[in-house]
């Protein structure tokens, strides 16, 4: 071991010290600084005489993605540092940034007329073209995240992790700290792991925070608004034999607080004609609404399998059900071809999901005003995606190794065609992505 016990002891308490940090809203700056520490007290454990290089890995890439019809499109670097200090004892720091630009559905129904929409601050409008699905085209964003996670021993059979994270943007902050035990039998060759994590989240957003389901142009009561989240995960991961690993998974998560998207909101539509219902000559557009609270559980299989030529199959199947009416089917399958000094391993993901209890793609004349909740977000929606993937990798004689991965994603949307005017337009556009990595770690 190249660390003391008193260096970990010191990050151990910095990290709960960012627990605190987090539960009474400090700044994302003291809390930055917090996670620096950390970071500084387990870097300056380097033993004297290790070679530096050696116990070093740095993981860096950069992903670029882009949706069709010049919607969203990302660019995002990562930087990833772990230092090890022995075969089991490491500390991993992570530092990510998202730029964001393009459109983005607002929610609304496309209409056989042009249609005005404020901007999210206020301060200005921009018009959406007949028969278009609405896009907010100021949509502008930039993050930043850092995180720090600390794995050790724990004795012969027992391991432990600690960490924490923190995110921020123009709008919105998080932090969080998280856990794990992990408990070894016959032989390590079954593992045992609960994992346990807890964020609080601060919105701000522009213009300030939307009453649910009120009209756009309603005044907003209060600047920002909060929310936390508890996570825990229990799993078995077990040795089937020398090629085949096999890992079981149950998590449950609660949220509490806004769970709301401040900047979606849904057409009102007259009963009578299927046009946009009008009050004294305005299109009528409610903000939409969501439940305060969300409990979500997943079950995850996952199988990995060496055949005799080293090449590996990765098969992986999660399912997700959650108390707002939401569940989702996800199955995965990687195969790496391995070579001499490369590898290429193709993907194909499948996914499907069914719509929350309270989605409605818009609101009529005859029931907006007695809605309890109401969302037009597509994410909350009934769809079916898929990905097709293909990633590329050359492993140096120094063991560094460059990689490429290029993704295609597709995504369809069903539900209510509509009435009247409605019936003509298209309401579940369906949408295409690229995205595009580039990495090398050493």
């Amino acid at each position: 071991m190249f660390i003391s016990v008193k260096k970990q002891a010191l990050v151990v308490k910095v990290l709960q010290e960012v627990a605190v940090a987090a539960t009474k809203q400090r700044s994302p700056k003291d809390i930055a600084t917090l996670l620096a520490t950390a970071s500084c007290a387990l870097t300056a454990g380097i033993s004297s005489n290790a070679n530096a290089g050696e116990n070093w890995d740095v993981d860096s890439a950069l992903m670029v993605y882009s949706e069709s019809d010049s919607r969203v499109s990302a660019i995002e670097p990562v930087l990833e540092l772990k230092r090890k200090y022995d075969s089991e004892t490491a500390l991993t720091t992570k530092i990510v940034g998202d730029t964001l630009t393009g459109a983005s559905p607002n929610g609304a129904t496309p209409s056989d007329s042009t249609q005005t929409f404020s901007s999210p601050s206020g301060n200005g409008t921009y018009d959406v073209p007949p028969n278009t699905t609405p896009l907010d085209d100021t949509f502008r964003d930039t993050r930043g995240a850092f995180s720090i996670n600390w794995n050790a021993p724990a004795g012969r059979d027992w391991a432990y992790s600690i960490g924490s994270h923190l995110s921020a943007e123009h709008d919105y902050q998080s932090v969080g700290i998280n856990g794990s035990l992990s408990r070894y039998l016959n032989n390590k060759n079954t593992t045992l792991t609960l994992g346990l994590s807890a964020s609080n989240d601060t919105i701000n957003p522009e213009g300030g925070v939307p009453t649910g389901l009120s009209t756009i142009n309603s005044a907003r009561e209060k600047s920002d608004d909060s929310k936390s989240l508890t996570d825990a995960l229990f799993g078995v991961t077990q040795v089937i034999n020398r090629r085949t690993l096999m890992q079981f998974n149950y998590g449950v998560s609660q949220s509490s607080g806004y769970q709301t998207d401040p900047y979606k909101f849904l057409s009102v539509i007259d009963v009578n004609t299927g046009g946009n219902y009008q009050i004294a000559g305005e299109n009528q557009y409610l903000f939409e609404k969501r439940p305060d609270s969300r409990l979500k559980q997943t079950v995850y299989w996952q199988t990995k399998y060496q055949l005799t030529n080293n090449d590996i199959l990765d098969l992986s199947y999660r399912y997700m059900w959650d108390d707002w009416g939401v569940t989702s089917h996800t199955l995965e399958t990687k195969y790496r071809f391995r070579f001499d000094h490369q590898y290429l391993e193709p993907q194909l993901r499948l996914y499907q999901q069914s719509a929350a209890d309270f989605y409605q793609r818009y609101l009529t004349s005859n029931n907006y005003l007695s809605q309890d909740y109401a969302s037009a977000d597509y994410r909350l929606g009934d769809m079916t995606t898929y990905t097709l993937g293909l990633k590329y990798g050359y492993q140096f004689e120094n063991s560094s190794e460059a990689y490429g991965k290029i993704a295609l994603y597709h995504q369809d949307s069903t539900g209510n065609k509509g009435f009247g005017k409605l019936t003509s337009q298209d309401l579940y556009p369906s949408m295409d992505a690229i995205m595009v990595t580039l990495g090398y770690r050493f």
